[in-house]
């Protein structure tokens, strides 16, 4: 890991649980999801957003009150917000994302869970999602939330990342196999 990654999820662990603990002597773990949850899907869903939390040319103040305006319409939590008015005012919105991991991982131990990472050429149905949690729930002992992405290069299966291990079904690796299979050959 790079130093510059390092110190960002050392700043982002700091604030992350900063965080947790306030939201678990308030009672709030609930809502604490609900807030992870909703900015990670903000994230991820626009670049404008990520673009404009890492980008040092925005100043300090309209970070701060645009981050302001995206926690209100998004209805987060006032621990939350002010937690994201803090990070905007010590120019540190980008660790967002890292905090954002961090503040699930954290929930999911407390809650008893563990969080697969699934990646798969299309979106999975409820019911392929349920199914593909029961499955590996089984295998674990313990309850599995996914954390879903597309990925058409895969061309068909899925990978999925659970702790330290790795399933990858997917049609491009095997493809990948395939052709390092008959380079020996030939």
């Amino acid at each position: 890991m790079s130093e510059p990654a390092s110190i960002s999820l050392s700043i982002a662990s700091r604030y992350a649980q900063a965080l947790f603990e306030i939201a678990k002597e308030e009672n709030g773990l609930k809502a604490l999801e609900a807030d992870t949850d909703a900015l990670g899907q903000a994230l991820a869903a626009s670049p404008e957003l990520a673009s404009m939390i890492a980008s040092p040319v925005v100043a300090r103040d309209e970070q701060a009150s645009a981050m302001a305006a995206i926690a209100a319409k998004m209805g987060l939590s006032t621990v939350m917000a002010n937690t994201i008015a803090l990070m905007a005012s010590n120019r540190r919105l980008f660790v967002l994302p890292q905090l954002v991991s961090d503040l699930r991982a954290r929930i999911a131990a407390e809650k008893g869970e563990v969080t697969a990472e699934v990646t798969s050429a299309t979106a999975l149905s409820a019911e392929q999602s349920k199914a593909l949690a029961a499955a590996l729930k089984a295998k674990v002992g313990k309850d599995v939330k996914l954390q879903t992405t597309v990925d058409e290069s895969l061309i068909g299966g899925l990978i999925v990342k659970l702790g330290s291990s790795m399933i990858d079904t997917s049609v491009k690796a095997k493809l990948a196999a395939l052709q390092n299979v008959m380079k020996e050959v030939g």
